[in-house]
């Protein structure tokens, strides 16, 4: 690609970054790493009124977890900021007024009530009222009050927006990477608001203007924009600009398949829907993240990649290099993309499997640091090699082998009655004298001595081993007993069971 390429990812600080956002974030980035490109976040912060406090903080940090950090932005200038659209305002209106000047715009007074008074007599008479072609000459606007009248009302501080003049009888042809050719009839499309009398543009203006500030190349954003792209193509042509490249992504549904996934489908469902834990700052609500639920976020960035998006191979484990590599805009479908939140524990399983056993390790420590329990790390090394294949999240350890680190004090009443007979007391009373004498307590040596002595008795093995895992687990669950055995060291083993012994018989 012979352009230096620049994209940007451009949220709104209205609440916790959705995943549906990480995704457009990741794309771009893979599309500007790909290219050796620039990747920018600006923060479309022009609607004030719905402004959340550490709502951007929030999206600087879910980008940073992901590993799909920005190259310019907020608190990284690239000499194209500021990178908050609140603390450019002071550019905006010169391009409004540029578009009043060139007659592609005009001021409008029309109040909120007397628009609701057009709306409503329009539905009266079975119709629909759209402020355009069809009845701007009709309304309260500088197309229809002289130029003097026009400055006078606004010295006189009465409230006013301008709005964009959509073109009559136009067939306006557009390109998206994704969608292809479309062509739209401008007839339909309304006027709409680019600039308010409180000197905020709207996120029409804004994102035009800063999209060609930034010398934005391509445009990667989310299919919700896609009824935008007219409106800002004809912005780009008013303005006599060449406009960007568009991609439009699919949208991320609902497990079901119908309707855009939302944060009720995880509460529903119980998944995260967004990629930290996020705590409303009115509402005091939580919402659970990817992160605080255990995924590792390279899982996350691989699922992610795959909502509407097919390398074309039959490979599915992608590190964020290879992402980078493979990644084809012509190759992201059109369709919307069912979620899943089996196939996201798959790839959370996946990279639990290929994740090094230190770090892992080091995870679990500071695991079990949170609930109290202290442990070397070469003890817990050990449980994590022997648990590993079965984990999908750091806690699973726990989950599956809590008995490696407390002995048994209750034991399962099912097991129970299956594993504990009444000449088991003795079995393992025989059993407790043939591993003291183990002198060597390894896993091989445990073995030999135990299936030895199960062979000359002429027992069944399933009399001496379901009682020694009951005795060592409490349960009937656990990896390979005599791994258990020399993982937790000749006198546990003896003491946890002995202890069985006196409790069950």
């Amino acid at each position: 690609m012979s352009q230096n390429v620049r994209v940007r990812f451009a949220p709104s600080p209205t609440g916790p970054l959705h995943i549906g956002g990480v995704r457009t974030a990741l794309f771009n980035y893979l599309f500007a790493k790909k290219y050796g490109g620039t990747f920018i976040l600006r923060i479309e912060d022009t609607d004030q009124n719905r402004y959340v406090p550490g709502a951007e903080d929030y999206i600087r940090e879910s980008l940073d977890w992901c590993g799909i950090s920005y190259d310019e932005g907020p608190t990284k200038d690239g000499g194209f900021g500021p990178y908050r659209q609140s603390e450019r305002k002071d550019k905006y209106e010169a391009y409004a007024q540029e578009l009043i000047a060139s007659g592609n715009a005009y001021y409008a007074f029309d109040t909120a009530a007397s628009l609701d008074d057009h709306r409503k007599d329009h539905e009266a008479k079975g119709k629909t009222f759209i402020y355009n072609w069809h009845n701007r000459l009709k309304l309260d606007n500088s197309l229809v009050i002289s130029t003097e009248e026009t400055q006078q009302r606004i010295d006189n501080g009465e409230a006013y927006v301008i709005r964009f003049k959509s073109p009559q009888d136009h067939r306006l042809q557009l390109q998206d990477e994704i969608r292809g050719n479309m062509e739209i009839d401008t007839n339909i499309l309304d006027d709409k608001v680019l600039f308010k009398s409180d000197g905020m543009p709207t996120y029409h203006l804004a994102n035009v203007v800063d999209d060609h500030l930034m010398k934005i190349t391509h445009v990667i954003r989310g299919e919700e924009w896609l009824p935008s792209l007219a409106l800002h193509q004809l912005l780009y042509d008013a303005f006599k600009w060449q406009a960007p490249i568009f991609a439009h992504l699919p949208l991320i549904l609902k497990p079901v398949g119908k309707g855009k996934l939302s944060k009720r489908d995880g509460d529903k469902l119980g998944f995260p829907v967004f990629p930290l834990q996020w705590v409303d700052p009115l509402k005091k609500e939580i919402s659970t993240g990817y992160r605080e639920d255990g995924y590792f976020p390279e899982a996350v960035v691989n699922m992610l990649a795959f909502l509407g998006w097919n390398p074309g191979t039959e490979q599915e484990i992608f590190t964020l290099q290879q992402l980078v590599k493979a990644f084809d805009l012509h190759k992201v479908n059109k369709a919307g993309a069912k979620f899943d939140p089996e196939k996201t524990k798959w790839f959370q399983q996946q990279y639990m499997q290929l994740s090094d056993n230190e770090i892992i390790t080091d995870s679990y420590i500071t695991y079990l640091d949170s609930i109290g329990i202290k442990a070397s790390k070469a003890f817990t090394s050990k449980v994590v090699h022997l648990l590993k294949e079965r984990t999908v999240f750091i806690d699973d350890f726990w989950k599956l082998g809590s008995f490696f680190y407390q002995s048994p004090k209750d034991f399962d009443v099912k097991a129970v009655k299956k594993a504990w007979k009444e000449d088991t007391a003795a079995i393992m009373n025989e059993v407790v004298i043939i591993l003291d004498n183990v002198s060597n307590f390894t896993t091989i040596d445990v073995q030999t001595a135990i299936k030895e002595w199960i062979v000359d008795k002429g027992l069944g093995f399933g009399k001496v081993m379901q009682p020694l895992r009951l005795s060592l687990v409490g349960s009937m669950q656990g990896p390979d007993v005599f791994e258990i055995a020399t993982t937790i060291g000749k006198q546990e083993t003896l003491d946890r069971i002995n202890y069985a012994i006196q409790r069950l018989s």
